[in-house]
């Protein structure tokens, strides 16, 4: 087996986020930076295929040189291999980003061979577009499922389960194929001291790729209004048990 994964640079989750003055980027001053979660379950999923059926796994990231981190994160948790599409820090749209991987993918496997599995998030976990993984399948020809919350191998075939409302589906679809896979689908594990020092070793390799942009346009981003929440403490032990009352009483419940 012969296994791509894609990941993307994102903001840490449940960070606060500052839109900049003119409201068109995101201030990353004070911000953590990590994987997106669906992409981790991603990586986490290309690990334990190479391990259960052989062969090897490769990440590769667009975005700014500082992405190096994630892909040496990626590789600390047993992925074999990394690149990096290196952009201005721009944020590409999902055209242009999808073009790039495509020409990634080409380089990589014009090197190795064809990816039996190309694995991505289900989505971003900062646009959350839902796009890039399907507009690269289609531009490969291969068929591609979203929304995977397992995958099992088989000779020449995948077979792929995505929840849905009414229960779940189960596709096989032929390989080569892309799937976008969702967080939950396993358990990341932590990396070990050796795959840290080995991730620090690694060496990152570069593609060159200038797509052009596609038609979608960032207009600009709004910071939403924060909901501020307030805890009053009623009290301690038996002289807060009027006040609780009270307030049952407000709510109706008494």
């Amino acid at each position: 087996m012969r296994v791509l994964t894609c990941i993307k640079r994102v903001p840490a989750p449940g960070a606060r986020i500052l839109v900049t003055e003119d409201g068109l980027a995101v201030d990353a001053a004070h911000l953590a930076f990590t994987i997106s979660p669906h992409e981790e379950c991603a990586v986490e999923e290309a690990v334990r295929i190479t391990e259960a059926h052989g062969g090897s796994s490769h990440a590769v990231a667009v975005g700014p040189s500082e992405a190096e981190e994630q892909l040496r994160y990626a590789v600390s948790i047993g992925v074999d291999g990394a690149s990096l599409v290196e952009t201005d820090g721009s944020d590409w749209d999902p055209v242009r980003t999808a073009r790039a991987l495509r020409d990634a993918v080409d380089a990589l496997e014009a090197d190795g061979g064809v990816f039996d599995l190309i694995l991505v998030g289900n989505e971003s976990a900062d646009a959350g577009g839902y796009q890039v993984g399907v507009r690269l399948a289609h531009s490969l020809g291969r068929p591609m499922v979203n929304g995977a919350k397992g995958i099992e191998v088989g000779a020449g075939e995948a077979t792929v389960h995505r929840p849905v409302d009414a229960g779940a589906e189960v596709y096989r679809i032929p390989l080569p194929a892309v799937v976008g896979v969702r967080e939950g689908i396993n358990l990341p594990r932590y990396p070990t001291l050796k795959g840290r020092l080995a991730s620090k070793k690694a060496e990152i390799g570069r593609i060159d790729s200038r797509p052009e942009p596609g038609g979608q346009r960032l207009v600009r981003l709004e910071q939403p209004v924060e909901k501020v929440e307030e805890t009053v403490v009623l009290g301690s032990g038996p002289d807060a048990a009027p006040a609780l009352v009270d307030v049952l009483a407000e709510l109706g419940v008494l």
